[in-house]
C-alpha cells in the first residue's frame, strides 16, 4: 500500500466535492434567507423561541435540525456525530484512551445500560476484581442503570492517571470500586493457530488507525511460525478506514488494482493498488464473512475473491459499496458525507447488493434464543413453565400478558488481548475453511 498515494485521492475527492458544492450554489448565512424554505426554516426558528411554552435548548434544536437535514436523504451513511459523541469516536479511531480496561454491551432490552463484557488482564478493572456480567449502576454519583451505553463510555474514560468511582452490581449486589485509569491501546486483530498448523487471524473493525501495524505483526507471527494455510475472519467486521482496508488485501497480493472510486460525475479512479513485498503473506487463504461484514471488509473479501488469491466462505455480506468523507463542524461534530461508489477489481458494485461467497455456510455461531409469549392471564398472575428442564416464571402485566426471551450464549473470548478464542466444532463457517485448506 502506497499511503502517501491514498492520502492524495482523499484530498482530490474532497477538492472535487467542493467544486460541485459551489456550482450547486451552497448555503451561507448571507443568502439562506434567499429561498422560501431557508427563509421558513429562520421563520420556525424564532417562532418557536417567541411562542413554545416551555423553555427552548437552543443546541438541542439546531442540532436537531442537522440530523434533519441530513435525513431527509434517506442515506444512512450520510449522517452528523454530536460532539460529545464525535470525541470518544476520535478516541476509537486512533486506537488509545485513558480506560479501565473493559468492553460494554448494553444491560437491557432497550439497549440502555452497561453490562461488562469482557475484562481485560493487566487493566485497573481487572486488579479490582470486577467481573464480566456486572451492571453499571453509577458512575461517580450518576446513576447510569438507564443510560445510553454511549454515555456510559464517556463517564468511564477520562484522562491518564484520573480516578473514576463505579458502582456495578453482581447477581443484584451493588459493590464500589475506585479505579486508576489507565493507557487503553484497543487490539482489533486476534489470532491463534488451530491443528495441524492452521493459522487464524481474525480482524473485528477497520476503524482503528493502529490495524495496519497490528495485521502485519499478525501475519509476521503466521509466517514465523510456518504457516502455510491460513484463515482470515472478516465475520462481524463492519469495516472503517479504506485506507486499513487496502493495506491488509495488499498483503497476499503482488499487483493490480485493489479498490476503485466513483464519484457523482461517474469518472472512476484506482484508489488502492497491490506491490510485491517481502513481508507479504504467499500460502494458501480463505477468507470468512457474513451478513455484518461490510465496506472495507467487502472490499478485501472482493480484492481476493476477484483476483483468485482466496476461497471466500460463509454468508452474503451486508453490502455497503459506497465510501464517505468525515468533515469535522465548527462544533466539534463530524458529518459523513457519501461521496463516492467503490468497485472491486472486476469493477464489481456491491452496494445493497454484497458479496456472494464461493463456498455459502451458514453462520452456527450465534442462535436465536427460545422466547415465547402469551395473553388471557389475570394481571400479576405468575405463569412457571419448563424451559430446557428447568422451570421459568414469568408475570403478566396489567393486561393479562407475558413474555419471555432467553439468554442468548456469550462467545467465549479471551481474557488477553489479540489472543483469539475459537470453536471449531461449533462454528460451521470456520470448519468448512479448514477443510478447504487441508
Amino acid at each position: 500500500m502506497n499511503p502517501k498515494r491514498l492520502t492524495i485521492v482523499a484530498a482530490a475527492l474532497a477538492g472535487t466535492a467542493a467544486v460541485g458544492y459551489a456550482q450547486l450554489g451552497g448555503y451561507t448565512t448571507a443568502n439562506l434567507a434567499s429561498t422560501a424554505s431557508g427563509k421558513s426554516l429562520l421563520e420556525v426558528l424564532n417562532n418557536l423561541n417567541q411562542y413554545y411554552l416551555y423553555p427552548v435548548d437552543q443546541e438541542k434544536v439546531l442540532r436537531g435540525a442537522i440530523q434533519g437535514a441530513l435525513g431527509s436523504l434517506n442515506d444512512e451513511f450520510t449522517y452528523y456525530t454530536e460532539p460529545a459523541n464525535s470525541a470518544i469516536d476520535a478516541e476509537n479511531l486512533s486506537g488509545e484512551f485513558g480506560g479501565i480496561g473493559v468492553t460494554l454491551v448494553a444491560a437491557n432490552p432497550d439497549g440502555t445500560g452497561g453490562k461488562i463484557d469482557n475484562v481485560f488482564r493487566g487493566g485497573a478493572a481487572s486488579e479490582s476484581a470486577v467481573q464480566i456480567g456486572d451492571i453499571f449502576v453509577k458512575i461517580g454519583d450518576k446513576e447510569v442503570m438507564t443510560s445510553k451505553l454511549d454515555e456510559i463510555v464517556r463517564l468511564v474514560r477520562g484522562k491518564v492517571g484520573t480516578t473514576v468511582n463505579v458502582t456495578f452490581a453482581r447477581d443484584g449486589k451493588p459493590y464500589t470500586v475506585t479505579m486508576e485509569r489507565r493507557k487503553v491501546t484497543i487490539v482489533s486483530v486476534e489470532q491463534t493457530i488451530l491443528p495441524g498448523n492452521v493459522g487464524y487471524i481474525a480482524l473485528n473493525t477497520f476503524y482503528n488507525e493502529k490495524v495496519s501495524e497490528q495485521f502485519r505483526a499478525a501475519v509476521a507471527s503466521m509466517k514465523s511460525k510456518g504457516v502455510t494455510k491460513l484463515v482470515l475472519d472478516l465475520r462481524d467486521n463492519g469495516g472503517g478506514l479504506l485506507n486499513s482496508g487496502v493495506d491488509v488485501a495488499d498483503q497476499f497480493l503482488q499487483s493490480g488494482p485493489i479498490v476503485s472510486l466513483r464519484d457523482r460525475s461517474g469518472k472512476t479512479t484506482v484508489s488502492g493498488s497491490a506491490r510485491a513485498q517481502a513481508s507479504d503473506y504467499t500460502g494458501k487463504l480463505v477468507v470468512l464473512v457474513n451478513k455484518n461484514s461490510a465496506s472495507a471488509s467487502e472490499i478485501v473479501a472482493g480484492a481476493l475473491q476477484d483476483t483468485k488469491r482466496a476461497s471466500v466462505v460463509g454468508e452474503q455480506t451486508f453490502g455497503k459499496g459506497v465510501a464517505q468523507i468525515p468533515l469535522t463542524t465548527t462544533d466539534g461534530g463530524k458529518v459523513a458525507i457519501v461521496n463516492s461508489a467503490w468497485l472491486t477489481p472486476a469493477g464489481r458494485e456491491i452496494h445493497k447488493k454484497g458479496i456472494t461467497p464461493d463456498v455459502v455456510v451458514k453462520d452456527t455461531r450465534s442462535t436465536l434464543p427460545l422466547n415465547f409469549s402469551g395473553a388471557g392471564a389475570t394481571p400479576g398472575q405468575k405463569i412457571t413453565l419448563t424451559v430446557e428442564g428447568k422451570p421459568v416464571t414469568v408475570t403478566a402485566d396489567k393486561d393479562g400478558k407475558f413474555t419471555y426471551t432467553g439468554t442468548v450464549k456469550r462467545p467465549v473470548r479471551s481474557t488477553s488481548q489479540g489472543e483469539a478464542v475459537v470453536d471449531l466444532q461449533g462454528d460451521a463457517i470456520l470448519k468448512r475453511a479448514v477443510d478447504l485448506l487441508n
